[in-house]
């Protein structure tokens, strides 16, 4: 577990040794800070047999099956090849919940990328939510948690992780390879954002993996404009988007984010949402 977040550890122990402990929380903030590791490890906590200091013993049967990755009372659902999540996978996570635990302890069910469950899918889980059953705990870990349904934000707490993200060297490799092209579209005319567009495949590429690294790129502008000159491996890229003000760059991440919303929502059209965004850029 990672110390920077203790403060959240010791709430979710406080809880359970007042016996206060709800069944389901949503975890938010950044991907790639320890949300789903915690989550992980509070399940082990809570299905340990031999609790040392606050914390999981690491030694006993249960946390060797969850560490191992086969812990009969622990389900981990996440989207398929990148995508939604999809009513099957909720349906299946329902009967999961239905039956009895094998150590006696806490059925628990961890969803990744919650926001990514479509609206059908958001719609099945509110059931699991209304009437939860024994010891059940969900994790819905998120770092778009307003993406997801106003209904199930009301029936989970809320709890927010805060760290800095650490991509690896290929992953930024990868992320740069896709911005510069369209960060050089900024104060392009019309016809050459339409122009690029039209030639974007989407069946190699995804919509998402083009504006995720658009996103990061306009925040990063957008905090050194408010706090000043940051360091990272956006300084190398030099775009008209450094001369844009603020109220433009908070108005392209609003529309960035809600492509984002709609991309799971609905069946968007992916080459008219990227000419769209295009134009605002």
């Amino acid at each position: 577990m990672s110390i920077s977040h203790h403060k959240q550890w010791e709430f979710f122990r406080e809880k359970l040794e007042s016996g206060q402990l709800a069944h389901s929380y949503i975890l938010s903030g950044n991907n790639g800070i320890g949300k789903n590791s915690f989550a992980k490890e509070f399940i082990k906590f809570i299905n340990c047999q031999n609790k040392i200091d606050s914390h999981a013993c690491g030694r006993c049967q249960s946390c060797l099956a969850i560490e191992n990755g086969n812990f009969p009372d622990l389900m981990v659902v996440r989207p398929e090849d990148g995508g939604e999540i999809q009513i099957a996978k909720i349906r299946e996570a329902q009967n999961f919940l239905s039956l009895k635990s094998y150590y006696g302890g806490y059925r628990a069910i961890i969803v990744e990328d919650a926001e990514k469950m479509n609206q059908e899918a958001q719609s099945c889980f509110l059931k699991t939510l209304e009437e939860p059953k024994g010891q059940t705990l969900l994790f819905l870990i998120s770092p778009k948690p307003e993406i997801l349904l106003d209904t199930i934000k009301s029936r989970c707490q809320q709890i927010k992780f805060l760290g800095n993200v650490i991509f690896s060297q290929e992953k930024i490799a990868a992320d740069i390879e896709i911005l510069k092209p369209v960060a050089a579209l900024a104060g392009a005319d019309i016809a050459e954002k339409f122009k690029y567009a039209k030639f974007v495949d989407f069946d190699e590429i995804s919509l998402d993996a083009i504006i995720q690294p658009l996103e990061r790129y306009v925040r990063y502008l957008l905090f050194k404009k408010i706090v000043g000159d940051q360091k990272g491996y956006f300084s190398q890229i030099n775009s008209a988007l450094e001369n844009y003000p603020v109220e433009k760059l908070k108005k392209i991440i609003e529309l960035i984010e809600d492509i984002e919303k709609k991309m799971l929502t609905t069946s968007i059209n992916q080459k008219l949402a990227l000419e769209t965004l295009l134009m605002e850029v």
